[in-house]
């Protein structure tokens, strides 16, 4: 009967009175689906912090792996949690807290390509100078491969408790709380920790970080060009992950970044050759639907297309020296300004 309440007039005092409804709650009704944000009227859209918690919830339900985070951190791809707040206890007093956590591979004293490991160049012939079959293929490259994700300074400032942001628990789903306004917080100090913290994929660090960074580029103005250079080590670092996830969320940080300040572009130009090069490898990582529908295109979580308007926008606000940069790092990157003139 929702439905149809909603659907229907307000005006129609009798079909309220059928459905058992008072005419002032059919108007209410009514009133409410034509807000944007009212549950009726469409969901409010979501921002790029509460999308990933969405993601995962829904992951958990409709995957059979449940929760990824466990075995992440047993294969080590994403940082282990300290067991406390002054750090890890040590492994000969507490093995019982070390016993799940796998090994760090030792690393190889020579390249993998050097003769006598079974590789590529080592000889393949037996004794007498006979053949021993024929030869393996090189080694895989692996250049596409997720890399594990580095520990972020933003983990270690939130358990100690050095930042001025929490996590309001309301109703309507988690908020972020500054405990002190966001135009007197030191933009140098907190803003590259928060870039860094991006990189998370638990939460609440992934959560806080995340929307930290949008609700201080929304409020930076001005102070967002000085601190430009420090920021690039930690976009460079996320997207060295190699992971899809980290990516997309550090490129929509950027893109924001980007038109969040006047002069933020072309003060990104001269590091385009620390930020380009995974660019470069990712820019035909699309989706092969076919005749499908991709129903997560509001997500905007395609690696390709995202790519691809990031360096739109990149060129359109780096100035005049910005496509030629692109061009040096991307060759298969065609212009979208000079096509149009």
């Amino acid at each position: 009967w929702l439905k149809r309440a909603v659907l229907c007039p307000a005006s129609n005092s009798a079909y309220w009175a059928s459905a058992g409804m008072s005419h002032s709650l059919g108007a209410s009704l009514k009133r409410n689906a034509s807000r944007p944000g009212s549950v009726a009227g469409g969901a409010r859209p979501s921002n790029a912090a509460a999308t990933l918690l969405l993601d995962d919830a829904l992951h958990r339900i409709v995957s059979k792996d449940g929760d990824r985070t466990k075995s992440l951190k047993r294969d080590g791809m994403i940082p282990l949690g300290r067991h406390s707040v002054f750090g890890d206890f040590p492994r000969e007093l507490a093995p019982f807290a070390w016993s799940n956590v796998k090994p760090k591979p030792k690393a190889l004293a020579r390249s993998e390509s050097a003769p006598g490991l079974g590789t590529y160049h080592a000889a393949f012939v037996g004794l007498g100078g006979a053949p021993r079959g024929n030869a393996p293929p090189p080694p895989r490259a692996g250049a596409h491969d997720k890399k594990p994700v580095p520990v972020s300074q933003f983990r270690g400032y939130y358990d100690r408790g050095d930042l001025p942001i929490n996590v309001f628990h309301g109703s309507s789903g988690g908020k972020v709380a500054w405990k002190v306004d966001i135009d007197k917080i030191d933009y140098h100090h907190y803003l590259p920790v928060f870039f860094d913290g991006a990189r998370e994929q638990e939460d609440p660090y992934r959560f806080l970080a995340v929307q930290g960074c949008y609700d201080m580029m929304e409020k930076g103005g001005d102070k967002l060009l000085p601190v430009v250079p420090q920021l690039v080590i930690p976009m460079k670092t996320a997207f060295n992950t190699r992971n899809p996830i980290i990516m997309c969320t550090m490129m929509k940080i950027l893109q924001t970044l980007v038109l969040s300040g006047e002069g933020v572009g072309e003060a990104l130009v001269p590091y385009y050759r620390q930020l380009l090069p995974v660019f470069n490898l990712f820019k035909h990582h699309n989706q092969n639907l076919g005749d499908g529908m991709d129903y997560g295109q509001r997500k905007r979580q395609n690696l390709g297309d995202l790519i691809a308007e990031t360096l739109e926008i990149l060129e359109t606000h780096g100035g005049e020296d910005a496509f030629i940069n692109i061009k040096y790092m991307i060759p298969t990157y065609e212009s979208c300004i000079h096509a149009h003139a």
